[in-house]
């Protein structure tokens, strides 16, 4: 491919706009006007020191709670301040660091309860078993049956998410991310705790997901995923935006380095 050629390679359409976020707790400001965008069809990390406001981030994007101040724009669309459940009716689902499963519910009942647009979940259609719930119900059922095979959950689909190792509790806790059918999934910390040849698998999955049309936005803590998986990377520090760009740029970059505990930390 020619110099013109990658010239004229349009870049990926901003899928999340974060302008000017703040958000406090208790007169302590843990965002302090985050500016960032997401491109669409790429994995992109998110990473700084701990305190940096990572996850009060995802939880401000994800509506767990709500701004101080600034836009969050999802898809071209203003969702500063929506409900969870709006938020992911609109294609934007987020993991926890801590697996939230049911541990009392199978694997396969655990995905179900995360599928989207359940005729069931009305009265009238659940005393009248009507057609259309029918048909929803075989259809969540098989898209839980996919999801477990991409994930290699599938012999565990009739046991309880109880019995479940760490790193098949993460792949769940992805699994019903799945469900919702989302355009952006925002993952933290998919792997924390999770032993090393889990943590590949994972993110081979994670590579998979993104072939298929799904953006994601990760924290993560141990830098080599990172630098494996991530198309780009954006550093947080203090509540803000620090710094952006590849791994090898930011990892190589005085300011990242500074912030994570005053020296380098990585080599690239």
């Amino acid at each position: 491919m020619s110099d013109d050629d990658l010239a004229t390679v349009p870049e990926p359409p901003a899928l999340l706009e974060v302008r000017g976020v703040t958000r406090g707790f208790y007169g302590v400001r843990a965002l302090n006007g985050v500016d960032l965008v997401v491109k669409a069809g790429q994995i992109t990390g998110l990473i700084g020191p701990n305190g940096a406001g990572k996850t009060t981030l995802f939880n401000c994007i994800s509506g767990l709670v709500p701004p101080n101040s600034g836009r969050i724009l999802f898809n071209g669309e203003d969702i500063t301040g929506w409900r969870p459940d709006r938020v992911t009716r609109r294609g934007l689902v987020r993991t926890f660091q801590i697996a939230r499963g049911c541990p009392r519910l199978t694997v396969r009942e655990n995905l179900l309860l995360y599928g989207a647009d359940q005729p069931g979940e009305g009265v009238v259609a659940a005393l009248l078993r009507t057609q259309a719930m029918r048909l929803r119900e075989q259809d969540l059922q098989q898209r839980a049956i996919e999801i477990a095979n991409r994930l290699r959950l599938t012999r565990e689909l009739d046991n309880k998410a109880a019995g479940l190792s760490g790193g098949q509790k993460k792949l769940l806790e992805i699994g019903r991310a799945l469900m919702a059918k989302p355009k952006l999934v925002l993952l933290d910390e998919p792997i924390a705790g999770v032993n090393p040849s889990l943590a590949r698998e994972i993110g081979d999955r994670l590579r998979a997901i993104v072939a298929d049309g799904i953006s994601l936005l990760l924290i993560e803590h141990q830098m080599d995923m990172i630098a494996r998986l991530c198309d780009h990377v954006i550093v947080m520090a203090e509540g803000r935006h620090l710094t952006e760009g590849t791994f090898a740029a930011v990892s190589a970059d005085a300011a990242v380095q500074e912030a994570y505990m005053g020296r380098p930390r990585w080599t690239s």
